[in-house]
């Protein structure tokens, strides 16, 4: 992981979070090389013990969150709550899950009951 290009980006927090490193390192080189994300920044979410990464998507304005965690892992409501509390309450964030195999599957959660687009 260290010889990566892109772990200069991420040396801050990936020591500081070993269990969620790997979730945090996949989610960040796939929004970056190929999600094409501008705007990058980390957010450090001690509260939940992981990195956030927020940026803009390609031909867009609007900042978005990505929270990553592992498909091992619980994730619990109180866990996603402190996840909107600590990134300021945006109006939706993506959890990025990333399994051992390198797939990654991104949800997007809305804060309270949002009807879905038809």
């Amino acid at each position: 992981m260290q010889a990566h290009p892109s772990y200069p980006a991420l040396a801050h927090v990936l020591p500081k979070y070993p269990r969620a490193a790997g979730s945090i390192f996949q989610a960040y080189n796939d929004i970056v090389l190929v999600q094409q994300w501008t705007e990058i920044e980390l957010i450090d979410l001690e509260g939940i013990s992981r990195a956030a990464i927020s940026g803009k998507k390609p031909k867009t304005d609007i900042i978005s969150y990505v929270v990553p965690c592992s498909l091992a892992e619980t994730v619990s409501f109180g866990w996603l709550t402190a996840a909107f509390a600590l990134l300021s309450n945006p109006q939706e964030i993506y959890l990025a899950i990333t399994s051992d195999d390198a797939s990654i599957v991104y949800y997007k959660l809305s804060r309270g009951i949002v009807k879905p687009q038809v």
